[in-house]
């Protein structure tokens, strides 16, 4: 009976602990969805996590050449500066605003897509309180990495993807939980 209390706690424990890491895994400023089909008109959300003990106060994203930038969603509390060319072709937003700690906030956009497939990378740069700066400008892996969106034909966009690791996490940590629970409600034994 002890051990079955132990295997119990430790099943759960593990839940919980692997329920975590998708929530860590995308503590970054990243832009969604994270594939769109060529030639689209997207609506895309930039979201931008507080990861620090103090506020976020301004956040800045250039866009990708190719991109076409057409309107922007307004955001409560925060201030939208439009950043544009020679041409007037829109490059760059700012928004100033405060983001409390252990907080995020999305800025959503629409915009349209290139007409061939391709990678657009989106450079934010993300200031504290203090002028402290985040430039989520990296590579893939590294700390601050820039997002990616990958932009393809439709019928390739639509097509089975392969399951990522952080969707075998999430599975994994629904058949610990599944599992935890049977023991918990099996019938116990009376001999």
């Amino acid at each position: 009976m002890n051990i079955q209390r132990r295997l119990i706690r430790v099943l759960i424990l593990a839940s919980a602990i692997t329920s975590l890491v998708p929530a860590v895994a995308f503590a970054h400023a990243v832009v969604y969805p994270r594939k769109s089909a060529t030639g689209a008109y997207e609506r895309y959300v930039l979201r931008v996590p507080n990861e620090k003990t103090i506020s976020t106060t301004r956040v800045e994203i250039h866009f990708p050449e190719g991109v076409r930038i057409t309107a922007f969603e307004d955001v409560p509390g925060w201030q939208l500066q439009v950043l544009t060319d020679s041409a007037k072709r829109i490059v760059g937003a700012v928004w100033t605003g405060t983001l409390a700690p252990q907080r995020f906030v999305e800025f959503p956009f629409m915009a349209a897509n290139p007409k061939t497939a391709t990678r657009l990378i989106w450079p934010v740069y993300q200031t504290y309180a203090g002028n402290e700066r985040v430039d989520w400008t990296g590579e893939k892996g590294s700390k601050t990495p820039a997002s990616v969106t990958t932009i393809a034909p439709v019928d390739s966009t639509t097509a089975a993807r392969p399951v990522t690791s952080v969707q075998w996490v999430q599975w994994i940590a629904l058949i610990l939980a599944l599992v935890s629970l049977g023991l918990v409600l099996r019938p116990k034994d009376r001999g």
